[in-house]
């Protein structure tokens, strides 16, 4: 690999807060970027375009000598067009993501997530989700595919956010990445066993219905540890029906939000 790409790469990246930070915002993992920084191994034309899309730089112009390539970014920094203004926020997300760091390492890895539709009052949804972290603060990914009852399509669905412990809590809150049309939040009760096995708490979306209307029901997330086959994991997500066996019976018990019949879901009332 050209080591003026891997020195333009690091020179595109002093400009930036912090390498976990560029890697958050690419969508694209550390320790595969590092090998990019070092020289040591060469990113797909597909990741490079990605990596140039993001720096505002073209494919060509990366690859030039370290000091031409220098020159075009004093330049265009100069200019004031290489990166837009922060966030407001941004010192706010970061305060809290410094309040949770270490406090969530215990929960990293994937899960099934377990809940009550929210669109089908009796059918239980299994995903699978992922609580990763680079080291700065701590992030999940969740992945549902399923096929609702009465219908031929397969959905697929891929939430993307960050988590946060604070207080004896820990909160998920994330968009849904391919159509961008929700925002969701889960709140749950941490485990003071040295092992984590089962966490539960609360669930606020939007249904999937034509209304979309804002629904909170129990969630249970049932660990399967840092390392499976996710491909082998996905294939056992989906909707189940009222009387399907495949769900654990003390799981269905327990996001239950009440023992009659009916929704187990709390709905939002329009006024």
């Amino acid at each position: 690999m050209s080591s003026d790409l891997a020195q333009n790469l690091r020179l595109l990246c002093s400009y930036y807060r912090s390498i976990a930070e560029v890697c958050r915002r690419i969508g694209i993992n550390r320790a595969q970027f590092n090998k990019y920084l070092s020289g040591h191994t060469q990113p797909s034309r597909y990741t490079l375009a990605k990596i140039c899309d993001f720096f505002g730089v073209e494919p060509h112009e990366i690859v030039m000598p370290s000091e031409q390539f220098a020159q075009i970014v004093r330049v265009r920094s100069t200019s004031g067009n290489r990166q837009a203004p922060r966030s407001p926020y941004a010192a706010d997300i970061e305060k809290l993501t410094q309040d949770s760091k270490g406090h969530a390492d215990k929960y990293l890895g994937f899960y099934f997530e377990y809940h009550y539709s929210m669109t089908f009052q009796d059918h239980i949804i299994r995903s699978l989700l992922h609580i990763e972290s680079d080291g700065d603060g701590y992030y999940f990914q969740r992945f549902e595919r399923m096929r609702y009852p009465d219908r031929d399509e397969w959905y697929k669905s891929r939430y993307r956010g960050m988590l946060f412990f604070l207080s004896e809590r820990i909160f998920l809150i994330g968009y849904e990445a391919l159509t961008r049309n929700e925002i969701a939040q889960t709140i749950l009760y941490p485990t003071y066993k040295s092992r984590v096995s089962y966490l539960s708490g609360l669930k606020l979306g939007v249904s999937a219905s034509d209304r979309r209307d804002p629904v909170c029901t129990k969630v249970v997330l049932e660990s399967l540890g840092r390392s499976i086959s996710v491909r082998s994991a996905l294939k056992l997500c989906g909707v189940f029906g009222p009387e399907s066996e495949e769900i654990n019976p003390n799981i269905r018990k327990s996001i239950r939000a009440n023992t009659t019949d009916g929704p187990q879901s709390f709905f939002a009332t329009p006024l």
